[in-house]
């Protein structure tokens, strides 16, 4: 930053810390961090306990400066305010933030039940019952805050609500780069002061981003977060180690590193050095996720040019893509520093400081070439799946496919093959839908469901899929990066579309697996088939053996269920649809000649022995 701020301390009640001992804590805990101690800061610390006991001179209240923008700058100024908080939040959550025992919610509920909490809430009630109690303390505040330039506000327990209630009464030419709420008791009953959760509906104008701390163990603010009165910001839990009333000191508050990081951050700035770190990043080969990563962020860029057209479309992508990119480098980035492995410059040089709202996102390069017959199955699921999970953004199918066939052409593939990706799955998805076409296929759903295919089979539905990385990989990748999220999402649905084996099929027939995650699976199987065929490429046989024992393995199900549940029941639903899906499938492939050839040299007994068994079944 170019100036630093005015930091803004509110104390709560009591004797409102008139020697400012709290700033003792909060200066270590900032040095700690290796941002510099107050000494350079305009501190300002306003002392009202003696208005709290009873205030009789009359005074007005002062009145609102900031006010409320039009619809349409409404709408921007809270896309804006999402775009930083979500910035922090990435920053903050790096950060160790403790958890709760039922020893620790059992001695919180002492403390209620004692009534030791009641004074604190009395007291505080104080200023939002008496006019002119609250209008005496805001204009003993105001008078002593300069009229412009930016500044930080740290609201402790009653402080937190003279915070809120003085947003939007500060000067026009005050910018508050930061407000940290602790302790705070917003949440309870009785503190909306002048219909104040009505009046901030959104975000004020003025205010950068507003995180509120509450500690497990406090009893004041440990049973709700301030996100209930005011859902644009933050809550994050802590744990201080403290018990009871200590719990609700702002000493322990301020002490916490996430405390002081978010504090420290809002008056001086980023101190991120890993952006450099990583310019010096070793020139080493990407493994498969890292090069799953790098492709699917340049798919997901190749995209933002399409949407020149719709410009508020475009920037709300933009903006998710942002988070999506940060979030992919700094998951590779820690799992590789787990493992004790460099980081690739490839994937290095994609970092960012997303707590920057300037920052430039980095744009990967052209991605590397790859043999038709590997890039089937990736381009498949980049086609299907949601390159920026989790967020979710409707766009057209043509400008995706087109995309498509930018990417391929980068990959030495031949611009056809991104056509050919595209209309495989709409010949798998005609397939599976039927006459009627009553199904159809969610985008993403393979990567949604996955988790309980995983769970289903234990694993071994991923680890009887070499035929993206190994057995080994997969399953390390995904100890690291889950099924969930971008890396995660694509790495599982393109693993469920290779896998062979019992597995896969079980886990398929389980009950567990919806109706939906199992058409999506079949589906981008299918496509993958069909694309192979499109492009003159070998099949894959294990495509028929799945499908087939897939069927077994879901009609016995039904079969099993069958005999004793109602006729309508949703289990028995979900079954139909499964077998009618894989039924379409194999359908398919039969009248398309893609299904294995009977010759004797390449006759497979134990598949045709499956094949006949099923055939019977349907007659």
């Amino acid at each position: 930053m170019s100036s630093i701020p005015t930091l803004l301390f509110l104390h709560g009640v009591g004797p409102g810390d008139p020697e400012g001992n709290w700033n003792i804590p909060l200066t270590d805990a900032l040095v700690g961090l290796g941002y510099p101690d107050l000494s350079s800061v305009h501190v300002v610390a306003p002392q009202y306990a003696h208005a709290l006991k009873g205030w009789d001179e009359k005074e007005s209240l002062p009145g609102e400066r900031v006010k409320q923008p039009s619809r349409d700058a409404s709408k921007q100024n809270r896309r804006d305010f999402e775009r930083r908080i979500g910035a922090l939040e990435f920053r903050l959550g790096r950060h160790h933030r403790g958890h709760i025992s039922p020893e620790v919610e059992g001695i919180v509920d002492v403390a209620v039940g004692v009534g030791l909490v009641l004074p604190i809430l009395a007291q505080a009630r104080k200023y939002v019952s008496d006019p002119q109690i609250r209008a005496h303390i805001l204009n003993r505040i105001l008078a002593q805050l300069p009229e412009s330039g930016p500044i930080v506000i740290v609201g402790h327990s009653l402080g937190s609500v003279i915070a809120a209630d003085l947003l939007r009464r500060l000067p026009q030419g005050l910018e508050v780069a930061g407000m940290v709420t602790i302790g705070s008791p917003l949440a309870h009953g009785g503190f909306d002061v002048d219909k104040l959760r009505a009046s901030m509906s959104e975000p004020p104008t003025n205010l950068s981003w507003w995180v509120n701390f509450w500690n497990f163990s406090d009893p004041v603010a440990a049973h709700r977060g301030v996100s209930s009165v005011f859902p644009w910001l933050i809550d994050i839990g802590i744990n201080t180690k403290h018990f009871g009333i200590p719990a609700h000191a702002a000493s322990a508050y301020l002490a916490n590193t996430t405390v002081a990081e978010s504090i420290g951050y809002a008056l001086f700035g980023s101190k991120s050095t890993e952006i450099e770190v990583f310019d010096k990043s070793p020139e080493i080969p990407l493994d498969f996720p890292e090069q799953l990563a790098l492709v699917a962020l340049r798919y997901a860029h190749l995209m933002t040019p399409m949407l020149m057209g719709d410009k508020d479309k475009q920037d709300r992508y933009r903006g998710a893509l942002r988070h999506v990119q940060a979030a992919t480098v700094d998951l590779i980035a820690r799992r590789n520093a787990d493992e004790h492995r460099p980081l690739p410059a490839a994937i290095a040089r994609l970092a960012f400081d997303l707590s920057d709202p300037e920052a430039v996102v980095p744009e990967p390069r052209p991605s590397f070439h790859l043999p038709k017959d590997e890039a089937v199955v990736l381009l498949t699921v980049l086609a299907a799946e949601n390159v920026i999970r989790p967020f979710e953004i409707n766009i057209s199918r043509d400008l995706w496919k087109a995309t498509m066939r930018d990417l391929a052409s980068e990959m030495g593939l031949g611009s056809r093959f991104g056509t050919d990706v595209f209309d495989a799955s709409q010949r798998a998805q005609s397939a599976l839908s039927g006459p009627r076409g009553v199904n159809w296929i969610k985008w993403g759903a393979i990567g949604v469901g996955a988790a309980a295919i995983v769970v289903a089979t234990g694993g071994l539905a991923l680890a009887a899929a070499p035929g993206l990385a190994g057995a080994a990989v997969i399953t390390s990748a995904l100890a690291s990066f889950g099924p969930g999220g971008m890396i995660g999402g694509l790495l599982t649905a393109g693993t469920l579309v290779t896998a062979g084996g019992g597995g896969i099929a079980f886990g398929l027939a389980s009950p567990g697996t919806s109706a939906e995650t199992f058409e999506a699976v079949i589906e981008r199987r299918l496509a993958a088939e069909i694309l192979r065929e499109l492009q003159h490429l070998d099949s894959d046989p294990t495509v028929w053996r799945v499908l087939v024992e897939t069927e077994i393995e879901v009609r016995r199900e039904h079969e099993r269920l069958d005999e004793f549940s109602d006729e309508q029941s949703p289990s028995l639903k979900e079954l139909k649809r499964k077998i009618q899906a894989v039924e379409r499938a194999l359908k398919y492939l039969g009248d398309h000649g893609l299904e294995p050839a009977n010759e004797p040299d390449d006759r497979d007994p134990l598949l045709e022995r499956i094949t006949a068994f099923v055939r019977e079944g349907r007659q």
